[in-house]
């Protein structure tokens, strides 16, 4: 049974969708995937079953990312996704639905943020706001925002970067891009191709990404035997691949990612730049893993840059901790109607 008044804080991202309770912290982090039955539009498994079928499905069967760069792409898959989740999560009643606080990217449109609001309504909601990312982030990095201290936070997650100065308890400054984890990806898929004639898939470039990859030199050395298929014969091929050339082929991406930050830095009131001079950098999100990233942003920079605690959680435990902060941060939150 839903609890009447429950209140539950979501990031729905691009790669994975992470579920916080309120005195809980996360209790769900499923991948944002779910796997389609063509025939019937019906969906047959959600999360990290469907995961386990990218690649691997017979004709009838896809798997589907409802959300690309961020943003809903398929609108009904995104609610049955939504649906499986809350329900998971909270159990299932007819009459009282969750709050819920949806984290959403900066840069999100009316359009887009009307998606959201009624995915999410129509999958059971009682009533809901969006968040902006790096607002969320903030407050789930345990930042202190309603102070009038300056503070940037930087969220790379799988479909968006967003680059945030915030002080009580609002965005100043902000910026996003579509250039993140899934960019990266494309990055060293690509590189395979060009430079090995090697055709890999998505899960293999994120594990090259992980386990080889780096953002400053020297920083790792690594050497990892990909698999793939061979363009020239079309059979099964295995190389060694470093991580010099895995921090190649990312470059664009990750330069991209630095220019977004100087961007924000550019436009920073004066008061507040010297508040992040002292507080440094805050990184969050799943690229805040990428080694040699904090590094690479320090140099860059010449700002201190620190990775935050559990950088995966901060905007699903933000959302949650938001719902706690209503009459604070209202005038920053997009608000849906009450069923």
């Amino acid at each position: 049974m839903f609890g009447f008044g429950m209140d539950v804080g979501i990031d729905l991202g691009t790669a994975s969708v992470l579920v916080s309770v309120k005195n809980k912290g996360i209790v769900l982090n499923e991948p944002s995937v779910v796997a389609v039955d063509r025939d019937t539009n019906k969906p047959l498994a959600i999360g990290e079953e469907a995961r386990q079928m990218i690649g691997r499905t017979p004709g009838n069967i896809i798997a589907v990312r409802p959300m690309r760069d961020g943003v809903i792409a398929d609108y009904d898959v995104t609610q049955q996704m939504l649906q499986a989740f809350i329900r998971k999560v909270c159990g299932k009643s007819r009459f009282f639905g969750p709050r819920l606080m949806i984290g959403v990217p900066s840069g999100i449109t009316t359009v887009e943020q009307r998606a959201v609001l009624e995915a999410a309504s129509e999958a059971g909601a009682r009533q809901t706001w969006l968040i902006e990312e790096p607002l969320a982030a903030a407050l789930g990095a345990g930042i202190d925002v309603s102070k009038p201290n300056g503070a940037i936070v930087v969220d790379i997650g799988g479909g968006t970067t967003d680059v945030a100065v915030i002080s009580l308890g609002g965005i100043v400054v902000s910026e996003a891009a579509r250039i993140a984890g899934d960019k990266l990806d494309e990055a060293i898929i690509r590189f395979m191709r060009n430079e090995y004639r090697l055709l890999i898939g998505e899960r293999t470039a994120e594990d090259i990404k992980i386990q080889a990859g780096t953002a400053f030199p020297g920083s790792r050395e690594v050497y990892l035997e990909v698999r793939g298929r061979d363009l020239v014969t079309g059979l099964p091929k295995n190389v060694t691949i470093t991580s010099e050339q895995a921090m190649e082929a990312m470059q664009e991406p990750i330069d991209a990612i630095v220019s977004l930050v100087k961007s924000v830095l550019e436009r920073t009131p004066p008061e507040l730049a010297a508040d992040i001079m002292d507080r440094g950098i805050i990184m969050t999100g799943g690229g805040a893993l990428i080694d040699g990233l904090d590094k690479l942003m320090t140099q860059e920079t010449g700002i201190q840059t620190f990775m935050a605690e559990n950088p995966i959680d901060c905007v699903g435990l933000g959302t949650c901790a938001a719902l706690d902060s209503l009459n604070f941060l209202e005038k920053n939150l997009i608000s849906g109607r009450k069923r």
